[in-house]
């Protein structure tokens, strides 16, 4: 781990409609992510919340900007990707990380980044929300995504 979250204020953003895409691989982590950022989303009164299964994490980028093609105001990115013993690993991490950055930039909206790439399915479980994990990052990537969504709607 690389130190504890920062500490933010979470503001009310009521009005806001975002997305929560989900890998569909390792599903039950994939849940705890995305409970936690449902959790974060409540904390700023976000009731328009879609979740959205894809069928692994290479296509969350597509799926988010289908997402703002149809009038989310952000996205919510989860999933888990885990180091295997070839190169896949590494190309299906940078693939996602850039066509999230991608996306995010193309349509100048957030993009909370809560996709694991761990080594090991322990230290997933620990940055995943579960009961005794040290970490949430599902919570993480929503309060991500709703602190840009209010720095954009800054006049």
């Amino acid at each position: 781990m690389s130190g504890s979250s920062p500490q933010i204020t979470v503001r009310s953003l009521a009005d806001a409609k975002v997305a929560i895409i989900s890998s569909s691989w390792h599903l039950d982590l994939c849940n705890d992510l995305i409970a936690g950022a449902q959790k974060g989303l409540a904390q700023a009164s976000i009731t328009q919340i879609e979740v959205i299964y894809v069928p692994g994490s290479f296509e969350i980028p597509l799926a988010s900007q289908i997402a703002f093609e149809k009038g989310f105001d952000a996205v919510v990115a989860v999933g888990l990707i885990l180091k295997g013993e070839t190169p896949h690993f590494d190309y299906v991490c940078q693939g996602v990380t850039q066509g999230i950055i991608d996306v995010s930039l193309k349509f100048s909206k957030p993009i909370g980044f809560g996709v694991l790439m761990c080594n090991d399915m322990d230290q997933a479980i620990a940055r995943s929300g579960t009961a005794g994990s040290k970490e949430d990052k599902g919570y993480d990537s929503a309060i991500a995504a709703i602190e840009l969504l209010h720095l954009r709607s800054k006049k």
